[in-house]
């Protein structure tokens, strides 16, 4: 059973976490978070040290469902393709996903902490790298039971569909036009379909 500190603490960074991925850590205010959670400022800080280690809990929160939700897509049953197919089929919903946390918080917080806050900018550059070792692991078992066959190594291959997926984000982000990502994941698909499986 969690004590009282641990669940206001655990409530601060659900609460405070789509505001900091929606307006950024310098755009958003103590009293946007005060707002947010109805708690006085001494009250956040009597939790968190400062700003800085609020954001960073909040990017953590926000990573983590967002890790927890691509593990459970590559780890259902069935052949390497149909796990890189689950995660693609997850993509082309991914802005529904994330609209609860303010956006694709790779995206937002990779760009937004990039000159301003070091500790963000690494830990989504570290959200990334995970992310890439996870549908690497899932290509090198692909290539190991002989279902496929990549071009480069698989971690090279997993870093480029990484980027194209986030790519297909960041314009679907910016335009604000679903089709960027339905698309993307459909000429995804096919060229998999066409180019990896044996």
């Amino acid at each position: 059973m969690s004590t009282k500190a641990e669940r206001t603490t655990a409530f601060i960074i659900e609460t405070v976490a789509p505001v900091f991925n929606k307006h950024g850590y310098i755009g958003t205010s103590m009293s946007d978070l005060t707002e947010a959670t109805g708690l006085t400022k001494g009250a956040l800080y009597g939790n968190f040290e400062n700003k800085e280690a609020l954001a960073l809990s909040a990017f953590q929160y926000n990573s983590n469902k967002l890790l927890g939700k691509i593990d459970e897509r590559l780890s259902e049953g069935g052949t390497a393709m149909d796990k890189i197919f689950s995660l693609t089929n997850f993509y082309r919903n991914y802005d529904i996903f994330t609209m609860d946390m303010g956006g694709c918080p790779i995206l937002n917080t990779g760009v937004d902490a990039q000159h301003n806050n070091p500790l963000l900018s690494a830990a989504a550059k570290e959200t990334i790298k995970t992310i890439e070792g996870k549908i690497a692991l899932v290509f090198e078992n692909g290539v190991n039971a002989a279902e496929l066959r990549l071009p480069v190594t698989p971690l090279q291959f997993a870093k480029q569909l990484y980027t194209m997926l986030q790519g297909a984000v960041a314009m679907s982000t910016m335009t604000r036009d679903r089709k960027y990502l339905i698309n993307t994941v459909a000429y995804l698909e096919q060229l998999i379909k066409n180019e990896i499986k044996k």
